[in-house]
């Protein structure tokens, strides 16, 4: 692999996700475009903006709604161990 710290796993975690979710965006929002070639060159002008602008919002919002998720949810008892009442 790249050799890449694990301590930065949440940078490449946002890299990721947010050039795969802005790729997708993209995309759909570039569906009306005309032709093949001009439908392919909105795509990717689109998603480099759109990368561009999703990336420091993934990497500044994800640490928060992790905590936030871990606060509405419970660790699950392994019924083998939960004692009987």
């Amino acid at each position: 692999m790249l050799g890449i710290p694990r301590r930065y796993s949440h940078f490449v975690f946002g890299i990721i996700q947010s050039g795969l979710t802005s790729l997708i965006a993209a995309g759909i929002a570039s569906l009306p475009a005309g032709g093949a070639m001009s439908f392919v060159g909105h795509w990717m002008v689109s998603w480099l903006i759109a990368w561009a602008a999703m990336l420091p919002i993934v990497l500044l919002a994800a640490p928060a709604i992790r905590a936030f998720s871990l606060l509405l949810t419970q660790e699950e008892r392994d019924p083998r161990t939960a004692r009987q009442a």
